[in-house]
């Protein structure tokens, strides 16, 4: 097993551990092709283990051999699926197992959680339980707190730093737009980041050597009688369509003062130039589009999960509720722990909720976990006709805890979402939002997690009535212990951002405050490749790509980076895309729509100067 100093670090076990980790093979991304009808393409698709599984088998293997105990890798899928687990014995785990069934065939997360525990039972007990934070195929993040709530183990999401003293965890914990530090006490399940650990990786040549006897293949017979495969499944997935402009780059060249020029003339005519945020009414997805409902007399009721301290995602939440609701009668109820910022019964009166559900703690706020459970014995008393909740990591674990427990479908991290015949539609990005799917769900209640910045905010109301207020108790399972949370950005910024800037390598951190000038006149947010954010110079939910954000703005500036796939797939759905590099062989101007060869000083400096001419100043 190849490994980096940071692997086996912070490992104090008082005893042998059996250690389960989940992992799943994905497409390469790169690989990717849309038939003539939109759909994916799926034969001849080049398979790898998903990237943050590969952190998760490092790490569970090393803990596995730091404590004298062992390590087993479970996967379902297809019988090509079992190369994955020959590349995690390969790199130390000690077996594998492979669930492979037709009748496993057509899962969503809830039915893919349900198959997953099924073996973690017949396979375990386990003392610690890992899994990647989310695969680059489906991007939802809900299968690890899905399986911890089938489970019912304690779950952390995330986790960049990991020490185990005994039987307890200290996690650092990556979220979407800082940190947190947490207490687990095993046993315990968690995911992955990015950085936690080099990741698993082993050649063909390795793989190939395996012993087949290392790896055990389990149907639905070997496991307890459950619903499994798209029967089980309370999701399904409608239309795929590619999120991705076509482009066509126009490579400048002469002096950079010329080229400035030239692309900002080019940007006039293409309409890529504008100012302020944008608006979710002009997303590249669909808009809201409520129909008319099967029961229009009936009143239905929306959930909306009020995440502490996020008001502004409180606020596209209920904009959202209220766009469902479309002037027919509705029953919006904040579902909220009681002490929660500025968002009182009055200010989400104006927002339109029409009720308010406080949830009552003697010990704070409670976990995501005590919030997810109270949430799904509403949902058991009351069959709301949606719940609505943030794409973060307390709204996916909320949700997905909540939709384990009733088995309800959940979507995750839609961009923007709809009722067609009175059913709840939602569009999901996949593969970094080269790709959108619309999900529905067949249950009684559909939950579905919301991406931050992509819908309107509720436009607060000028005289709103008062909600009714309730107050529910809110259980303390103590599992998860928050011992310090930080927040470095603004999830909502970049996927608002009407303009972007994206820097690589090649622009220092000492040199960003050269940006200002055409940052202020294009009114650009700023972005960054893995590369900048993995040294800390620009904070990590401003990283773009593969395992980054993906957006969608009408303007991007690629400023001195590469262009790799990994980072560019971010910014397929971009409107305009520049690209500013003095190697005029460099990937990134085959990615572009307007390319400026030069050194990027001298560039910025033209196009600034350029933009001015033109009338455009700062905002």
């Amino acid at each position: 097993m190849a490994e980096s100093a940071d692997v086996t670090a912070g490992i104090r076990a008082s005893r042998a551990l059996r250690v389960g980790v989940l992992v799943k093979q994905v497409p390469v991304a790169e690989s990717l092709t849309l038939r003539p009808d939109g759909r994916l393409e799926r034969e001849g698709l080049v398979l790898e283990m998903n990237p943050y599984c590969r952190r998760a088998v490092a790490k569970g293997v090393a803990i596995a051999q730091a404590s004298g105990g062992s390590a087993t890798v479970i996967t379902m899928g297809p019988p090509a699926a079992q190369d994955v687990l020959r590349e995690a014995i390969a790199w130390g785990a000690t077996r594998g197992v492979h669930l492979c069934d037709v009748g496993f065939s057509g899962a969503d997360t809830l039915a893919t959680s349900r198959a997953l525990v099924g073996a973690i039972r017949r396979e375990g007990p386990f003392d610690l339980v890992l899994v990647g934070r989310n695969s680059t195929d489906g991007e939802t993040g809900q299968v690890g707190p899905q399986v911890a709530e089938l489970l019912d183990l304690g779950f952390a999401s995330g986790v960049r730093h990991f020490e185990l003293d005994g039987d307890e965890l200290l996690l650092q914990l990556e979220h979407d737009d800082g940190s947190e530090e947490v207490a687990l006490t095993l046993p315990a399940l968690f995911s992955v980041a990015e950085r936690l650990c080099d990741p698993c990786k082993v050649d063909p040549a390795g793989r190939a050597a395996v012993a087949p006897t290392k790896i055990t293949t389990l149907g639905v017979s070997d496991l307890e009688s459950a619903p499994y495969g798209v029967g089980g499944s309370p999701t399904w997935v409608g239309e795929v369509r590619s999120q991705q402009h076509s482009r066509r780059p126009q490579i400048l060249s002469g002096p950079l003062e010329s080229q400035a020029k030239e692309a900002v003339a080019l940007l006039i005519a293409r309409g890529a130039l504008g100012d302020g945020a944008k608006d979710a009414s002009t997303t590249d997805v669909r808009d809201f589009d409520p129909s008319p409902r099967s029961h229009e007399d009936a009143e239905r009721e929306i959930v909306v999960v009020i995440e502490p301290e996020r008001d502004g995602l409180s606020a596209e939440l209920l904009g959202a509720a209220r766009a469902l609701s479309a002037g027919k009668p509705a029953r919006v109820v904040a579902f909220r722990p009681h002490r929660n910022s500025a968002m009182d019964p009055i200010h989400l009166g104006a927002l339109g909720a029409t009720a308010v559900i406080d949830l009552q703690s003697n010990v704070g706020q409670g976990s995501a976990e005590d919030v997810g459970h109270a949430l799904g014995v509403y949902i058991k008393e009351s069959a709301p006709w949606v719940v609505l909740a943030p794409s973060t990591a307390f709204g996916r674990e909320v949700a997905g805890r909540a939709a384990a427990a009733t088995t309800s479908g959940l979507i995750g991290d839609a961009v923007s979402i709809s009722v067609v015949d009175g059913a709840v539609i939602a569009a999901k990005p996949a593969f970094a939002g080269s790709l959108v799917a619309d999900v529905g769900a067949s249950s009684q209640t559909t939950l579905v997690t919301i991406r931050p910045g992509v819908l309107s905010p509720a436009i607060p109301e000028s005289s709103p009535k008062l909600p009714t207020i309730s107050k529910r108790p809110l259980g303390h399972r103590g599992r998860v212990r928050s011992l310090r949370t930080m927040r470095d950005d603004d999830v909502e910024l970049l996927a608002r951002a009407q303009a972007v800037v994206g820097v690589g390598a090649g622009v220092a951190p000492t040199d960003y405050a050269h940006l200002d000038q055409l940052r202020g006149i294009l009114g650009a947010e700023m972005a960054a490749t893995r590369k900048v954010t993995d040294k800390g110079y620009i904070p990590r939910a401003r990283q773009l790509g593969i395992t980054g954000r993906a957006i969608s703005p009408r303007l991007y500036f690629a400023i001195g980076l590469s262009g790799k796939f990994n980072h560019m797939v971010g910014v397929r759905a971009a409107q305009t895309v520049v690209a500013i590099n003095n190697d005029e062989n460099a990937l990134v101007f085959g990615q572009c729509d307007i390319g400026i060869v030069g050194e990027w000083h001298e560039a910025v400096d033209a196009l600034v100067a350029a933009l001015t001419e033109a009338g455009y100043a700062p905002a």
